[in-house]
């Protein structure tokens, strides 16, 4: 994969702490646009996963996804990722632990699949299935129909969609072939038995009324109070960032402030 095809838009000074965002499925890296000001002091990396935004598509799983990231961005940095963002920073915190100073993970799980013979929750098998069958048939409803579940749940959701439909709709509609990897990552990725092997400082942050990481997930994660910290926004969904910006970033600068002085 040439470097062309790869979008990442650098922002901030190049002698301040660099920090990698990511984003989840069907999105875009412009998502994030609205945490740009808050971030500027920082070396800001907002990249447009394979497939997504102004990123070409790539062969493979997650690993090959993975590969191409670390390729191109910088040797040490905070991972940052949401939702399908969340389990590639967990991964690379994981494959390469040596260039990840921090892990941030947002509204995330390490295995978003409901395996209910383990009690573990999560999305049900057929929302899924449903939206790989969609994607056949109309590929624009099936991403704005995702967006909207993305708010569903928050007190302002109607303002939250319509903010966030904005933003990834203003760039090119996902990779068809990009998205069916997506949701296979969704539904196949079970990073839990390796959880514990993190260790460095981690950031979770997660919206109490998430329909797609149900809340029953938080107090299953493992626990490691020098390195690992939970924020729970009691009001927020599944994009808290958007939904309760001030909130999450009174959490996400302190932390960031914490582990970089």
């Amino acid at each position: 994969m040439s470097q062309a095809q790869l979008h990442i838009e650098s922002i901030g000074p190049v002698s301040a702490p660099e920090i990698v965002m990511l984003h989840g499925w069907g999105m875009n890296s412009a998502v994030f646009t609205p945490l740009h000001l808050s971030l500027s002091e920082y070396r800001v990396h907002y990249v447009d996963l394979p497939g997504f935004g102004h990123s070409s598509a790539i062969e493979g799983d997650i690993n090959d996804w993975l590969e191409v990231l670390i390729s191109r961005l910088p040797e040490k940095a905070i991972w940052v990722g949401w939702s399908l963002g969340g389990l590639l920073a967990t991964l690379a915190a994981l494959n390469y632990p040596n260039r990840v100073t921090g892990l941030v993970t947002i509204a995330s799980s390490p295995c978003f699949m409901a395996r209910e013979e383990q009690k573990w929750p999560g999305i049900p098998p057929h929302v899924l299935s449903q939206f790989g069958e969609s994607l056949h048939k109309d590929l624009g409803k099936t991403v704005e129909r995702f967006l909207t579940i993305q708010a569903m749940g928050s007190a302002t959701a109607k303002e939250d969609i319509k903010q966030l439909k904005k933003l990834v709709l203003a760039r090119p509609l996902p990779d068809s072939k990009a998205l069916l990897q997506g949701l296979n990552m969704l539904e196949c990725v079970d990073l839990r038995p390796k959880l514990d092997l993190i260790n460095l400082p981690w950031l979770r942050i997660w919206g109490r009324l998430d329909g797609l990481v149900p809340r029953r997930v938080p107090p299953l994660m493992p626990l490691n109070e020098t390195l690992y910290r939970d924020i729970i926004l009691p009001k927020a969904s599944h994009a808290p960032f958007v939904s309760h910006t001030d909130e999450f970033l009174a959490g996400f600068v302190t932390w960031i402030e914490e582990i970089t002085n």
